[in-house]
């Protein structure tokens, strides 16, 4: 028999990051849908369309993998493009259950993944030359579903994510960032980050830092990070 891996703690961030996603997506109101995000061009109803469909997407590349077939994350950039255009204009309720259905779906196959094809690699729409692996799908979800929740802006803000999940994403910034850096420091976590290259300090809560590097500007509400030299190095968004 194949071994199948054991529950692991990314995998449990994702399942309770899930929850709360369709807690909140639950409570949004019919006007709210129609509403703008805190994404440019994107309402309330684009976010969830695309959280929903990206749960099937990469639940379907666990599948794949596992019965050792070549798959792709979406056939193309466009037809992601047009697909969550089409969601988003679906009856609120409708996305609302597929959107469970599809987190329900990633949860089942992420747990039967087998050990031996956490290794495997996955293209993210064929011939793009963007590959991953598969066993960095939880991974790849959890900043998914954490970071455009508050991209809802619904009333869960990075203020309530999990100081783990605060501490992951600060930990990849420090490994991944290309180009000029700081030196970030987290004031209410007593850690720093050395990001990029050498740079200035700068200095917010870990939330507020998290949120920075993923290329937004401050969360509505907050002042965001502040620099020892006045200019904060410039994120690309993600």
């Amino acid at each position: 028999m194949t071994p199948v891996s054991h529950p692991t703690p990314t995998a449990e961030l994702v399942r309770h990051a899930s929850q709360r996603l369709v807690r909140t997506v639950d409570s949004l109101t019919e006007d709210a849908w129609a509403g703008p995000s805190l994404l440019p061009r994107w309402s309330v109803a684009h976010v969830v369309a695309h959280l929903t469909l990206n749960a099937e997407a990469l639940a379907g590349v666990l599948l794949g993998v596992r019965e050792r077939r070549t798959v792709t994350m979406y056939a193309s950039q466009e037809a992601r493009d047009a697909d969550i255009e089409e969601l988003a204009s679906a009856d609120p309720a409708e996305v609302r259950d597929r959107l469970l259905a599809s987190v329900t779906r990633f949860d089942a196959a992420l747990a039967v993944l087998p050990d031996d094809v956490a290794g495997t690699r996955v293209e993210r729409t064929p011939g793009s030359g963007r590959f991953f692996p598969a066993g960095a799908v939880a991974s790849m979800r959890l900043h998914e579903v954490e970071i455009h929740h508050a991209d809802l802006g619904a009333g869960y803000s990075p203020a309530d994510w999990p100081e783990e999940f605060t501490r992951i994403l600060l930990d990849s910034e420090s490994r991944h960032w290309d180009g000029p850096g700081c030196c970030a420091v987290a004031t209410d976590l007593g850690t720093s980050w050395t990001i990029g290259t050498p740079g200035p300090t700068v200095t917010a809560t870990g939330h507020e830092l998290a949120w920075w590097v993923t290329g937004r500007p401050p969360y509505p509400g907050t002042a965001g990070p502040t620099s020892s030299d006045g200019s904060l190095p410039r994120t690309e968004a993600r």
